[in-house]
């Protein structure tokens, strides 16, 4: 569960790249700064950041990476706060790239292992406006508000339709998977997948709507039975290709 922005600086400052990452846990500045290459796949930067005592700490590592479909550049990293290690994107939108900016949007990248989803609780309800939902998920270890914000970067077919985000400590929002729409081949109607970080592991759900809700604004959440319909790549993480 992470979010953040970074922002390329004058090419004469000592961090190429500023920015905060966040999770529900924590908001901490960052900072890029070249290091010398010993061979063609090591690190391009050192991540770091100011610990409690006010001394710069080298957090982790990040490459200059190009997306395999897209040719766009984005920035991966490995970062580890004392929690254990883990990896984050920095992509930016059609916007930011058509206009040359050095505006950033760090999104999470996570393993494709995925845990059962078990006894799940849910519901999913259709905003009035700026085609998003909002809704719940919940077992009895975790319980998770969440909203459903339409994916700017989507770019091919098979990348998700909408964002899934929760928010940090200080109300930052913080993305914590994806989701598809997607239609029925058996019943032809209409439902989304889910693909969640949740602080068990990554859970995919379906948001369904039964007789009764049938052409209204709200779906239940149901545990995920492969039948063959999920969307093409809906299980191919969080991330999106840049």
């Amino acid at each position: 569960m992470f979010a953040g922005t970074l922002t390329r600086n004058v090419e004469t400052a000592v961090a190429q790249y500023t920015g905060m990452i966040h999770s529900t846990r924590f908001d901490i500045a960052i900072q890029l700064e070249a290091r010398a290459k010993m061979s063609e796949r090591s690190p391009d930067f050192d991540v770091t950041a100011v610990n409690k005592s006010g001394r710069k700490v080298r957090i982790g590592t990040a490459w200059n990476e190009t997306g395999n479909t897209s040719g766009n550049p984005y920035i991966s990293m490995q970062i580890d706060v004392g929690l254990g290690p883990f990896r984050v994107n920095a992509v930016q939108t059609k916007e930011a790239r058509a206009a040359q900016s050095g505006e950033f949007e760090i999104i999470p990248l996570v393993s494709n292992g995925l845990m059962k989803s078990g006894s799940i609780s849910g519901e999913l309800t259709a905003m009035d406006a700026d085609n998003a939902f909002t809704g719940y998920i919940a077992n009895m270890m975790f319980d998770l508000e969440f909203m459903l914000i339409e994916n700017s970067y989507k770019s091919e077919e098979t990348h998700p339709d909408y964002r899934i985000e929760v928010s940090s400590p200080r109300g930052t929002p913080i993305r914590v998977g994806s989701a598809w729409m997607a239609k029925s081949s058996r019943t032809g109607n209409d439902y989304l997948s889910l693909l969640i970080n949740t602080p068990d592991g990554d859970l995919r759900v379906n948001a369904v709507q039964n007789e009764e809700q049938r052409g209204g604004q709200t779906f239940s959440i149901i545990p995920f039975i492969d039948s063959g319909e999920q969307p093409q790549d809906a299980g191919a993480g969080l991330s999106l290709v840049a």
